[in-house]
């Protein structure tokens, strides 16, 4: 796969805008082309080129990530239990975690997208997410150096963790309710949702209701059923908390 100068070049801009260690810059130039196929293959979706994409990247990059995640919880936070590692290793590698790395770097702005998938709004943060991990695993195949990867992601991280470590729930809110409300003796949480609207940005396209003894205990909106559900049961845990339901 070839590029042009004005691709190599926007690909050149597009690095120097991630902030990496200056001493690895020099890899991304003009005379470092095979690199530069890398970052372009990384940015480039299925529905522009069907044998050339970032599938395989991506694979890469998924590999990459946890790892450098893993070793970035050792160094930061030494005592933490193996389980809280692996669940707060699940928030700093999530697709929701790398479609925010991907819309704070702009990468929507260098992706090579196909004309038909471009105008599907609903797919446009998934395919952000991926392009995020398909580049971080290009930089590896690039670079063969983990550690200005980890360099760049930690700010990302630090953020993320002080945001999840912060929640007593630690973001998992279907989870802690349902353990809330078996620990006092209640029944299982249920899920009504429905559908309002078919926009795919719409953050209240979903509605939900979450009962409890047969009582609608608390609301949510979405713009997935997932969101709603979890925004339902983040007010339901707020609500246990100020009420009781044993009586």
């Amino acid at each position: 796969m070839n590029i042009s100068n004005q691709r190599a070049e926007e690909i050149i801009n597009f690095i120097r805008g991630l902030n990496l260690d200056q001493r690895y810059q020099k890899e991304f130039t003009h005379e470092k082309i095979n690199n530069l196929l890398y970052i372009n293959e990384s940015l480039t979706h299925s529905s522009a080129n069907t044998e050339i994409n970032y599938e395989k990247l991506e694979f890469l990059g998924d590999a990459v990530l946890r790892l450098i995640a893993s070793d970035f919880i050792k160094k930061k936070y030494p005592y933490m239990q193996v389980g809280e590692r692996s669940e707060l290793r699940s928030h700093l590698v999530s697709d929701q975690w790398l479609a925010q790395v991907g819309y704070k770097i702009n990468i929507k702005s260098v992706l090579i997208i196909g004309k038909k998938a471009l105008k599907d709004k609903s797919a446009s943060t998934t395919i952000q997410a991926e392009a995020t991990e398909a580049l971080i695993g290009a930089l590896y195949e690039s670079l063969t150096n983990l550690e200005p990867i980890k360099n760049w992601l930690i700010p990302f991280w630090d953020d993320k963790s002080k945001e999840i470590l912060s929640d007593p729930y630690r973001k998992n809110y279907k989870s802690a309710l349902q353990e809330l409300t078996q620990s006092k003796g209640l029944s299982i949480p249920k899920y009504k949702t429905i559908e309002i609207d078919q926009k795919h940005d719409n953050p209240k396209r979903f509605f939900c209701t979450v009962h409890i003894k047969n009582r609608s205990i608390a609301e949510g909106w979405g713009k997935s059923m997932k969101q709603a559900e979890k925004n339902a049961a983040s007010k339901a845990l707020k609500s246990l908390d100020e009420n009781s339901l044993d009586h």
